[in-house]
């Protein structure tokens, strides 16, 4: 047990590291901070502003304003970090603020996602946790510590989609030159997804098929059950399913329930693990925001993958009862869709749902952009 912990500290450190071990004497890396102080991360270009007293900790980032928060050219390196906060941490802003990043001159960004979904802060709403990849140690703020390489360029933009101003945004994009980065390096992705209604015996779609070779990472789901529509039941029966390099009808990878896929079971309340978790469960307003990191448990792939969820719910004695008297038919998921006989006398139902799912899917791809199936 000792050796296994020992293991995954160690597995934890190369990867918070870029897969440099803490030990290593560097060669030829050179460290750099990209930031409202310093916005190029130019050798000696720190903390220029007001005589170096603080001159320009944060910027403004008005409503519709592009902005590029770090940027190099004509060398290889590593993002290591990334830190920001905002002064307006509203719903409207962590989903109204989107994160762009670009890689080695692509046209189109490998990362395009809400600032709060891709920071692991879901529902548009903050919380106070750390996992693996990501933190917020108040609730206050957005961390994140996936290693991203280079080749040759990188970009990295912040968008104001919201009719509102940003007053104070403030960041650091941490990152070293010069790394080696080979052929066998692959890039960061991220792909957010949102559904206000998913579809009734419709899978939701975390990854889109994706064409390539590579290892998927995780994703971070927010689920707002529809009450209304189904009296209070529970949401979480859906299999994760994952399929890869040439799965069509059934995939290789398939979970056994949403609550089992982040590692508990028999609902889910709010825990924070390394690698799982469930950072708001919210029983009053039927709200869920949960994760899983695939770093334990590698999933890779080598020529293409998708990943889905099913909405299916669950429902004893006492909800069937209240379910029964729902205005719409309620579909039984054990029967493609047919309605359920609520005149049979059922110990329990599993059932199709339609709930308001959003998600962000993390993963590393061979391709400096997206290769999504057209």
């Amino acid at each position: 047990m000792i050796r296994l912990f020992l293991s995954l500290i160690l597995m934890f450190l190369v990867l918070s590291s870029g897969g440099q071990a803490l030990y290593d004497k560097p060669h030829d890396i050179n460290t750099r901070w990209a930031s409202a102080e310093n916005w190029t991360g130019k050798k000696g270009g720190g903390g220029t502003a007001n005589g170096g007293r603080k001159g320009s900790p944060s910027f403004r980032l008005n409503a519709g304003q592009t902005k590029t928060l770090a940027e190099v050219s004509g060398s290889s390196g590593i993002v290591r970090r990334i830190w920001l906060t905002i002064d307006q941490r509203t719903p409207e802003m962590l989903r109204g603020l989107q994160i762009e990043m670009y890689w080695d001159d692509a046209s189109e960004p490998a990362v395009s996602a809400p600032l709060g979904d891709l920071f692991n802060h879901g529902l548009g709403q903050m919380s106070v946790f750390e996992n693996a990849l990501f933190s917020s140690p108040e609730g206050r703020s957005f961390n994140c510590c996936i290693p991203m390489p280079f080749k040759k360029s990188m970009r990295i933009v912040a968008r104001n989609t919201t009719v509102k101003d940003v007053a104070m945004f403030f960041y650091e994009v941490d990152y070293t030159l010069g790394d080696k980065v080979t052929d066998n390096s692959l890039y960061f992705h991220a792909y957010y997804n949102h559904q206000q209604s998913t579809v009734l015996g419709a899978d939701y779609q975390i990854l889109p098929k994706v064409y390539g070779t590579g290892r998927y990472i995780g994703t971070n789901i927010s689920v707002v059950a529809d009450d209304n529509k189904y009296s209070n039941s529970w949401w979480g029966e859906g299999e994760v399913k994952i399929y890869i390099d040439g799965d069509t009808d059934y995939p290789t990878l398939c979970g056994t329930g949403t609550e089992d896929y982040i590692g508990t079971g028999w609902g889910q309340g709010v825990f924070v693990n390394q690698y799982q978790g469930c950072t708001i469960a919210n029983e009053k307003g039927f709200e869920y925001a949960f994760y899983r990191f695939h770093i334990p448990d590698p999933v890779f792939f080598y020529n293409d993958i998708r990943v889905t969820i099913q909405q299916i719910g669950f429902a004893g004695k006492e909800a069937i009862e209240k379910l029964s008297n729902m205005k719409d038919p309620i579909y039984n998921a054990e029967e493609k869709m047919k309605p359920v006989d609520f005149s049979k006398d059922l110990s329990y139902i599993l059932f199709e749902r339609s709930d308001n799912v959003s998600s962000c899917a993390y993963f590393y791809l061979d391709k400096p952009g997206p290769s999504f199936e057209k």
